[in-house]
């Protein structure tokens, strides 16, 4: 075999695995999405893109800023239907944020060890 035909030999199988290991992060992400709808009112959601259009679309939603930084913002609102009043408000993407990584909006709890 030559030297290109070796590469192409190689490069095949690795094109297929950066496609499947695509293919199963976009799928994840499209469920998680989807799941998000269905979140009972009440719950933490992250809301993840630039702050300030972050804290408009919560604000547009009708939803309580509980935490924010640069690229993450944790909001919450006891009526139904606040993921779809979030995109319709233009966030880009919305997260159970205790699905997402554990963030609640609460504050850290302290142990005894810090008091």
């Amino acid at each position: 075999m030559t030297t290109d035909a070796r590469q192409r030999h190689l490069a095949l199988p690795l094109g297929r695995i950066a496609g499947a290991i695509a293919f199963v992060v976009f799928g994840w992400l499209a469920v998680v999405v989807a799941l998000t709808f269905g979140s009972a009112p009440g719950k933490s959601m992250a809301i993840v893109g630039p702050q300030s259009q972050a804290l408009a679309a919560i604000a547009r939603a009708n939803g309580r800023i509980l935490a924010s930084n640069d690229y993450v913002t944790i909001a919450r609102s006891d009526d139904a239907g606040f993921v779809a009043r979030l995109y319709a408000a233009g966030a880009l993407l919305v997260l159970d944020a205790e699905q997402a990584g554990g963030c609640s909006g609460l504050p850290p709890k302290r142990s005894t060890a810090q008091l």
